[in-house]
């Protein structure tokens, strides 16, 4: 397993990847049925666990030397703006309407929704981030077996993009707890 972390941290130290990472931990309120961007009462937002694992997130990142593009992509939510700026408070952070649609599919939606939706991400994860840099997503979890599937608070999967047309390939899942033993792997 250990050889595993090593390669992993090897490869993401090369650049080339999106890390799609599910928001910080959010038990406080609950999205509204008149949601609101702009209103963060209207949704549920991070608990103090995830603003704590947001900051820790954005730290390993930093310290196990992983090249992070300066700009960082999170879906409209509260929730996942909060975790990028307690990650990455120097990072630009650029709102995709497509975290709305991702979250929409954990709801009751036509078939042909959730098809437009998954083609979407497909574009999305399958463009290649600049050279010598990975691309960070904050977003939502999926339900089991649609798109990356299940991803615990700030859990991240680690998208390998074959460029536009060409697909993707999902690396690795890991937990925040796995990105720390990537940490202690690498001295």
């Amino acid at each position: 397993m250990k050889y595993l972390d090593k390669s992993i941290l090897d490869l993401l130290k090369k650049g080339g990847f999106i890390l799609y990472a599910r928001h910080g931990e959010a038990t406080v309120g609950v999205d509204q049925p008149y949601l609101n961007f702009q209103d963060c009462s209207t949704q549920r937002n991070l608990s103090e666990v995830g603003r704590r694992e947001a900051i820790y997130f954005g730290q390993m990142l930093r310290y196990l030397q992983i090249p992070i593009s300066s700009l960082i992509v999170a879906s409209p939510f509260c929730r996942t703006i909060e975790t990028a700026k307690l990650a990455f408070p120097y990072a630009y952070i650029q709102i995709d309407p497509l975290g709305y649609e991702i979250y929409k599919l954990g709801g009751n939606i036509p078939i042909v929704e959730k098809t437009n939706i998954l083609s979407n991400l497909q574009s999305v994860l399958e463009r290649k981030p600049p050279q010598g840099m990975n691309q960070v997503i904050i977003a939502h979890s999926f339900p089991e077996g649609v798109g990356l599937g299940r991803i615990s608070n700030i859990g991240m999967v680690i998208v390998k993009p074959n460029g536009p047309g060409n697909g993707y390939e999902i690396i690795k899942k890991l937990t925040l707890e796995d990105l720390s033993l990537l940490g202690s792997s690498s001295n």
